[in-house]
């Protein structure tokens, strides 16, 4: 009963690997095809997008970080100090 039992086991074990292996094999006849020119063309641009979206938020955080000028401080230190004199009336 028991060497039944393991062959039984083996036969189960060997058929679960003989489907992935035809799995893997299907992955890799895929992935081995060439990719047409509007295809390549269609993932240059995409990835073109794609940086010019990132270059654009940098230089929007850029724009956000720069120093502020004496006047900017001066004239935002103003506005603070008259919105903190309204709060407290």
């Amino acid at each position: 009963m028991l060497r039944f039992l393991f062959a039984l086991f083996l036969a189960v074990s060997a058929a679960g690997a003989v489907a992935d292996q035809g799995r893997r094999g299907a992955e890799r006849q895929q992935d081995g095809r060439q990719m047409s020119r509007e295809e390549r063309q269609r993932m240059r641009d995409d990835v073109r997008d794609a940086y010019r979206n990132d270059r654009d938020r940098q230089d929007r955080q850029q724009q956000k970080t720069r120093q502020m000028s004496p006047e900017e401080r001066g004239q935002l230190r103003r506005d603070i100090e008259d919105a903190n004199k309204q709060i407290k009336r």
